[in-house]
């Protein structure tokens, strides 16, 4: 087996493949991604326009671990030509179908490969790389960050989310989320593989990148309410980064 190969649990990657028919239904297994994924979108389309003066609309995208393509699909409606990379094949059939029924194939395309394999294959190919709560599922986080980098085209931008790690993300994320909320299933993250925000920015330093923002996601489950605040990344956040 390849080293690339081996940065990849399948038994993670199973737990979404078996909910592959439910991607897209909003109020299914992936609700809470549907939920969060305008917030998502507009805070990596105003970074990207942050940096490069003009948002998403004619850059080439990449989504890293792109599950069922629900972030890919709004980049693309947003613009971008879009490739989502992904290692559960169900989960990428489910993408292809939704992306034809919506007349969006043109732009917006998925393949099954490790990201690390991708970055030998298309170095410095792209504007923006997503890679969007992904990194606490595999067991070499670094390296993907490191694909990232290597993906991105000098001056592109990076945008990474993961969990934070610490007692309130523990009862936020695993607790509450999975077994009070029920917004994922039972078993969905491991808060051991939990990434603290100092971690991400030491393996994106390593990487060669260059910190640009932070924010937190947020949830109120009193009013179902999603919100980002830069205040407070003490459990779901978002870091965008810049290659030099």
């Amino acid at each position: 087996m390849s080293t690339h190969a081996q940065n990849a649990d399948f038994e993670e990657i199973g737990k979404f493949t078996r909910l592959a028919d439910e991607w897209w239904d909003k109020n299914g297994a992936f609700k809470s991604l549907h939920d969060i994924n305008p917030l998502r979108l507009n805070w990596i389309e105003d970074c990207v326009k942050e940096h490069f003066g003009t948002g998403l609309g004619g850059k080439k995208v990449l989504d890293v671990g792109c599950g069922g393509g629900i972030l890919s699909h709004s980049m693309a409606v947003r613009g971008a030509n879009v490739l989502g990379a992904d290692l559960g094949d169900a989960n990428l059939q489910a993408a292809k179908i939704y992306a034809d029924k919506t007349s969006m194939s043109d732009v917006l395309d998925f393949r099954c490969v490790p990201v690390e394999v991708l970055a030998a294959e298309q170095a410095e190919q792209y504007d923006v790389v997503t890679c969007m709560e992904m990194l606490e599922h595999v067991p070499d986080p670094s390296a993907i960050v490191q694909a990232c980098f290597d993906l991105l085209k000098p001056n592109g931008v990076c945008i990474l989310s993961t969990l934070n790690r610490n007692k309130k993300s523990y009862l936020f994320a695993i607790v509450g989320a999975e077994y009070i909320l029920r917004l994922v299933d039972k078993g969905t993250h491991d808060w051991h593989k939990f990434i603290t925000p100092a971690e991400l920015d030491t393996m994106a330093t390593h990487a060669g990148f260059k910190r640009a923002d932070m924010t937190g996601l947020h949830y109120n489950p009193l009013t179902r309410h999603y919100w980002l605040s830069n205040r407070n990344v003490d459990v779901n956040y978002m870091m965008a980064f810049v290659k030099p």
